[in-house]
């Protein structure tokens, strides 16, 4: 039935809006139906992180691109593998090291002898989900080559530009404790992440259940297609539909100007972020059946937003002030609108 096997679903019944205004109770229902049923297909890997999970949904619905920061053994790979394999389309890994080369990410031309030719040969960056593993141990040059494609979703080779497939969403890694042979990503850089998360290790019951299942070795096979490229393109249509109110547009540039003058911080929320606000929240309104943003959708999606956004002067660390504090502190100084439903 195709309630229950959303890779047969391409969309929703629009309901008269023709794909062309603002999302319809009908196409929300449908969303968050489809929306559900992903997570819960990766739920099967990644133990006990549903919310998480949800993240990551969001992220590719948003057509953005996800940073997982967190302790080695924690799932980041499972969870990336676990999405890329829940829909139909091509994935790829790349184990970041000190020698990899920029041509190793997004290909090379060569001549053919034999042609008389050159051809272009594609890096594994042509793939619609591209885990980019442990992001911080190349070096920046090669750091820099994922900027164009992540920004504009193509790479330019020798002059010439190649379109990556959609949806494309690249999920890097990177470990926090082991900085011996790393290189910090620039801030330019982080900004072209969506969101950043950590998966953290998980509850008890997770725990139990994951050992009792110790017999499988890759819990990400485990998860298989349940949606189409195209039925990925419909969802991002839907979520980019829904309506924003100016109440919702004037509190995230309120937490905007705010960011910038809140202590300890040098660097505050840009425009782009703004932006991803915006991006995510609809996507988390569509997820949850609504065709309108809420302010608690700002909310509750503030830390995986601003966290590698918003940079902390030394002085911070120096007085055990963490950028999660500074999160805190900024949204109980910007009064959210009443949402009247």
């Amino acid at each position: 039935m195709t309630d229950t096997h959303p890779t047969t679903v391409e969309g929703p019944v629009t309901g008269g809006s023709g794909g062309s205004g603002s999302t319809t109770a009908r196409e929300a229902e449908w969303f968050s139906r489809t929306f559900t049923q992903l997570a819960d297909t990766m739920g099967r890997a990644v133990l006990g992180k549903d919310h998480v999970v949800r993240l990551a949904l969001t992220c590719l619905v948003s057509e953005g691109h996800l940073l997982l920061e967190d302790l080695p053994g924690t799932g980041k790979t499972m969870l990336a593998r676990a999405l890329s394999n829940s829909i139909e389309g091509s994935h790829a890994r790349i184990q970041f090291t000190p020698d990899l080369l920029p041509t190793d990410v997004t290909g090379v031309t060569v001549y053919d002898q034999h042609k008389g030719t050159f051809e272009f040969h594609r890096g594994p960056i042509f793939h619609d989900i591209v885990l980019a593993d442990e992001i911080n141990r190349a070096s920046p040059k090669t750091q820099a080559a994922l900027l164009e494609v992540m920004e504009e979703g193509h790479v330019t080779v020798d002059g010439i530009t190649h379109d990556v497939p959609s949806p494309f969403m690249v999920i890097a890694t990177q470990n926090p404790i082991e900085q011996a042979g790393t290189y910090r990503l620039p801030e330019a850089q982080l900004d072209r992440f969506l969101m950043k998360t950590s998966v953290g290790y998980p509850d008890a019951e997770a725990t139990e259940e994951l050992l009792l299942g110790s017999a499988v070795r890759d819990r990400a096979s485990l998860v298989t297609p349940v949606a189409t490229r195209r039925a990925v393109a419909e969802l991002s249509r839907v979520a980019g539909a829904v309506h924003v109110d100016r109440a919702i547009v004037r509190y995230v540039r309120e937490l905007a100007e705010a960011s910038r003058e809140q202590q300890h911080v040098r660097m505050g929320l840009s425009a782009r972020g703004c932006l991803a606000f915006i991006r995510v929240a609809k996507t988390w309104a569509a997820a949850d059946g609504r065709t309108t943003v809420v302010p608690s959708d700002i909310t509750t999606l503030a830390t995986p937003v601003l966290c590698h956004r918003l940079l902390l002067d030394p002085q911070a660390q120096f007085n055990g002030v963490s950028v999660d504090d500074v999160i805190e502190r900024l949204l109980d100084s910007v009064e959210p609108p009443t949402y009247r439903g």
